[in-house]
């Protein structure tokens, strides 16, 4: 037996050996050739604009005005950050967002379990039509304006739960949710019921500890997507309030309806600074939390697809 069992990890370990020798055609060393050559000019595309950016914003006036392209900064200077970082905006647009993105997790992801795991049961009546329903909301939808009278009629302007609770729930991470729920064992399940488990400590108890993963994916994807909103903000709020970071940076360097240099002399500005390079330290700095951590979290992305991309 034990002589069988090697000679079968011996002839295994041969095939992966030959495998290895196995030659390729020209055509795929040409494709895999072209491949790597055009994705690596779709980086550097990608690269410059926002090396471009960074550079502008440790630089001084001079190389600023200069208008040409650096890898690094000749005379490196952080006066453009002293300036940007000491807005009160940016400092009541960075508490916003951050408590925006934590409530919006929360609340998201309570809705969307709550949701997901009664569509999972089987015996739960009329589960496909609701389903066809929520396929339906991710064809259709009633529109920007219905939504914003919606949310107006029920009281929610200038409010954090404007930000929050229209899209607090997501047909695509439901379905996402509603499988992975379906792939724990129905024993597991049923011996919970046998036990007198109500469906609420079946969720809390059983389903939700099993489901870190899927759940783990859905507050990453919540989390960018809060991060990264800005267009609700800027028509379900009227004042500074809850202007998120993004709103600011728009405001900023697009609508320039925000000066950073309110009262200022204009030789000052020039000589320490310029608005050029005011608003590249800005786009670094409402992008720089989000760019360091998506590196991180991309692999996530890819197996939160996967999780739910079996079963249908």
């Amino acid at each position: 037996m034990r002589w069988s069992s090697y000679s079968t990890r011996s002839e295994d370990y041969g095939s992966e050996k030959g495998g290895e020798n196995v030659k390729t055609t020209w055509g795929e060393r040409s494709f895999d050739a072209l491949n790597a050559a055009f994705l690596t000019i779709f980086g550097l595309a990608t690269l410059y604009p926002l090396l471009y950016i960074i550079t502008l914003s440790f630089s001084t006036p001079a190389d600023a005005l200069a208008m040409k392209f650096y890898w690094f900064p000749l005379h490196p200077t952080l006066m453009s950050y002293e300036k940007v970082l000491a807005h009160p905006d940016l400092l009541s647009a960075y508490g916003n967002t951050l408590i925006r993105t934590g409530v919006g997790i929360a609340i998201s992801l309570t809705m969307t379990a709550m949701i997901a795991y009664p569509l999972s049961r089987r015996t739960f009546p009329h589960r496909k039509l609701i389903m066809k329903l929520f396929v339906f909301s991710m064809l259709f939808s009633g529109g920007t304006i219905p939504m914003f009278l919606l949310v107006k009629n029920l009281g929610l302007l200038n409010t954090l739960w404007a930000l929050v609770l229209p899209g607090a729930v997501s047909a695509f991470n439901m379905i996402v949710m509603r499988n992975f729920f379906e792939g724990i064992p129905a024993e597991i399940i049923e011996s919970a019921r046998i036990d007198g488990a109500s469906e609420m400590r079946v969720l809390m108890r059983i389903v939700l500890p099993l489901s870190v993963p899927v759940m783990a994916v859905m507050a990453l994807w919540v989390g960018v997507a809060h991060w990264n909103h800005w267009f609700d903000a800027l028509i379900y709020t009227t004042d500074n309030r809850w202007q998120v970071l993004q709103l600011f940076l728009r405001r900023t360097v697009v609508d320039a309806t925000v000066s950073l240099t309110p009262g200022e002399d204009i030789n000052r500005i020039n000589e320490e600074y310029t608005p050029e390079s005011l608003k590249a330290a800005t786009i670094v700095a409402v992008t720089l939390p989000i760019l360091f951590l998506y590196p991180f979290i991309q692999r996530y992305f890819v197996k939160g697809i996967m999780l739910g991309s079996v079963k249908g």
